[in-house]
Formats: structure tokens, sequence, C-alpha cells
């Protein structure tokens, strides 16, 4: 049938039609993270998942990730994430497990180092609290560069062990015992 109606009729049922409901205003927010992480070729896998930072203030403003930290990502010169900074931190930040590819100076180190100080929070006197294992020397160096740098003001001691000998030298006899 036809539906007959008044001019101010039409108005008002045509202003009911564009308020938008949740689910609508939902599917908008994936559209935009979509075409946000098509738009830095980041391809995620996976529920629940973290929407992506477009800066790394966002890190202060939703993680609460330590105001040194934040500092020190400034002073570094980083002030922009990359697209594997830009997704993989707000998902370990989350307390997820994530497993990243991306090419070599993409920012995975960053990726993980900054989720890392931020979990264990504070300094402890505790012995060792995190333990990163790197398949060559080379990048085992990269990793503890770029973590004193991140750490620096904090009073994270962040420690590089390649030989169980050095170790003992470094940190005394007992040190197998301790840690």
């Amino acid at each position: 049938g036809i539906k007959w109606m008044s001019s101010l009729e039409a108005k008002i049922e045509d202003a009911k039609d564009k308020k938008p409901t949740a689910e609508k205003l939902e599917r908008l927010r994936r559209e935009k993270i979509n075409r946000f992480r098509n738009q830095h070729r980041i391809n995620i896998q996976g529920t629940d998942l973290p929407d992506p930072i477009a800066t790394f203030d966002q890190l202060q403003e939703e993680y609460k990730v330590h105001p040194k930290i934040m500092e020190n990502i400034q002073a570094a010169g980083f002030h922009v994430p990359t697209p594997i900074q830009m997704q993989a931190i707000p998902v370990m930040l989350h307390g997820r497990e994530v497993l990243a590819s991306a090419p070599t100076g993409s920012g995975k180190t960053l990726a993980f180092c900054i989720p890392l100080l931020t979990h264990l929070k504070q300094p402890r006197n505790k012995g060792f609290r995190a333990l990163i294992i790197s398949p060559t020397r080379e990048l085992a160096s990269q990793t503890h560069r770029e973590l004193v740098k991140l750490a620096e003001g904090t009073g994270f001691r962040i420690h590089m062990i390649h030989k169980a000998a050095e170790a003992a030298k470094k940190f005394g006899p007992k040190s197998s015992k301790k840690f």
C-alpha cells in the first residue's frame, strides 16, 4: 500500500532514521579502524583485539605508560609509531601474546620493550624479572642498548649476559642460585 503523510511527518520520519544506533556507531568505528590498518599495511588475526595507536601520546593517555619512559621515547627521536608498534604495543599492553613479523629496522625492539617495562611498573630488588632471549649476540646488544635508553631514569637495571662464566664474575659465584 501507499503511506500518506504530511511533509512535517516525513521530516520527523527522516530524523528518526538518521539517529545513529549503538550498532551503527560501532560498525563505523570498526570501518575506521580497518581503514587505518589497511593504510598502514597492518595485517592482524585474532579475536577481541585492541585498536592500534596512531601516536605515542595515546600510550600515556590510554595505558598510563610511565612518564619517564614517554620522555625517553621522545628524546630518542621517536615521534610517530611504526606500523608494528601501532598494533603490537596495545596488544601486549592488554596482556595478549603476539607473534609478529616485520622488516629489519621497523621498530620491533621498541614494540616489545615498551610493554615489558610498563608491565614491570617499577624496579624491585627481586632478581631478574624479565628475560629476553636473542638468537645472536649482535641482536642481544641492540636490544640491550634500546632497553637502557628506554629505561633511563626509571631505576630499572638492564643487564646482558652471554656466558655463564661472565655472569658468575659479574653477579657473584652464587648468581646461578639467585636467578
